[in-house]
């Protein structure tokens, strides 16, 4: 996003792009790393989740500091077998629900359990962020295209296949769970406690204990290491803005290939999130609306450099009025449409950090006025 919007509506868009999706970077892993620790929690409930959600970011950030290829291995051991648990689960599932029967109707994972109330578009605005949080990620695999071979198509297959992938397994299960699930939506509404540990409750009520603590344990391991990923990623997007002189240059340096001094600092502010997300019964709801304002502002900019490269700059080609300005203009306005709706918590995180970023960026503009390698004067260098 960083890229895009740079070429396609200029240096100051770009790096807002990037500084945005930075939030959305760093903290996507925090929520990964608190749905460790819920499940761990689950497991063990003698041990605070927060403890959990501490120890998994400190495991996988180690693994990242080791190197691309050694983290790689290791995800796709932890792949293998979350698909595997995965099937017991849609197999046990598809059995209780012969069985037994739903505990609701066959279309209300779909059409709602009536609990709620009529429907209401609003309703429906917000409960895209979940879907937004459910396939953000998939994007982080072009951050790594310098580091593989076989060019930009291979990229491109690649994220392609992890999008029809993650989507396809997201709605098998989320179906099957809802259909399993004994509470209703309106007393999980009311009680955000039980929200984070929805999905573990209903396996164990309709399957028994033994998939309960299967599930519990491949979820943990499971969405740390796929935390292992977006903090990966997140280290590369800082390391990149400083490459660029975008962010301090010290973020830009490597050893051996490994940008470690980004990873640790992503990783930092990603301890800070998680853990702070897991000492609050609300802390997921709120950390995932404040994952989705930094993604959707960045992908407010990303529709918009569309429209900026092919039909306000034409540097594509013949402009194609309805793939060029028509879909990017309503995806645009959708994103728009889903940050107001979030939570009054994410939008002011969200303008706190849009406001520190710009006044990175005019710090950055008076520096690069004054002098075309010095910024901020003394001995500070981008």
């Amino acid at each position: 996003m960083f890229a895009y919007a740079r070429v396609g509506l200029g240096k100051e868009a770009g790096f807002i792009a990037g500084w945005m999706a930075m939030l959305d970077y760093v903290l996507i892993p925090a929520v990964a790393y608190l749905f460790s620790g819920i499940a761990m929690n689950a497991l063990v409930p003698d041990v605070s989740r927060w403890v959990w959600t501490a120890l998994a970011v400190v495991i996988t950030t180690c693994l990242n500091l080791w190197g691309v290829r050694a983290a790689a291995r290791v995800g796709f051991l932890v792949l293998a077998m979350e698909i595997v648990v995965l099937v017991i689960f849609i197999v046990s599932a598809i059995v209780v629900l012969a069985r037994d029967g739903a505990e609701r109707g066959w279309l209300s994972p779909l059409s709602g359990d009536g609990t709620q109330g009529a429907f209401a578009l609003s309703a429906v605005i917000g409960a895209v962020s979940v879907a937004v949080l459910s396939y953000l990620g998939f994007d982080a695999v072009a951050t790594f295209a310098e580091e593989v071979t076989g060019g930009s198509e291979k990229v491109a297959r690649a994220l392609l296949f992890c999008l029809a992938l993650a989507g396809v397994l997201f709605i098998a299960q989320t179906y099957l769970v809802a259909l399993l699930e004994p509470t209703t939506s309106a007393q999980l509404a009311a009680d955000a406690g039980k929200q984070g540990s929805a999905f573990y409750d209903a396996v164990d009520v309709s399957v028994g204990d033994w998939l309960h603590n299967l599930v519990a344990v491949s979820k943990a391991i499971g969405a740390a290491f796929a935390a292992l990923a977006g903090q990966a990623a997140a280290g590369r997007l800082v390391f990149a803005m400083a490459r660029d002189r975008r962010l301090p240059r010290a973020l830009s340096k490597t050893d051996d290939g490994v940008p470690r001094v980004a990873l640790l600092s992503a990783a930092v502010i990603t301890l800070v999130a998680a853990v702070w997300a897991a000492r609050r019964d609300d802390g997921l709801d709120h950390l995932v609306s404040v994952v989705d304002i930094g993604a959707l502002t960045a992908f407010t900019l990303l529709h918009a450099s569309v429209v900026g490269w092919f039909a306000v700059r034409r540097r594509g080609g013949p402009v194609v009025w309805w793939r060029h300005v028509l879909v990017p203009v309503l995806g645009a306005a959708i994103t728009v449409a889903v940050i107001v709706e979030a939570s009054g918590t994410a939008q002011v995180v969200g303008a706190i950090w849009l406001a520190v970023g710009l006044v990175v960026l005019a710090v950055q503009s008076r520096g690069w006025s004054g002098s075309s390698h010095a910024v901020c004067g003394g001995t500070a260098r981008w």
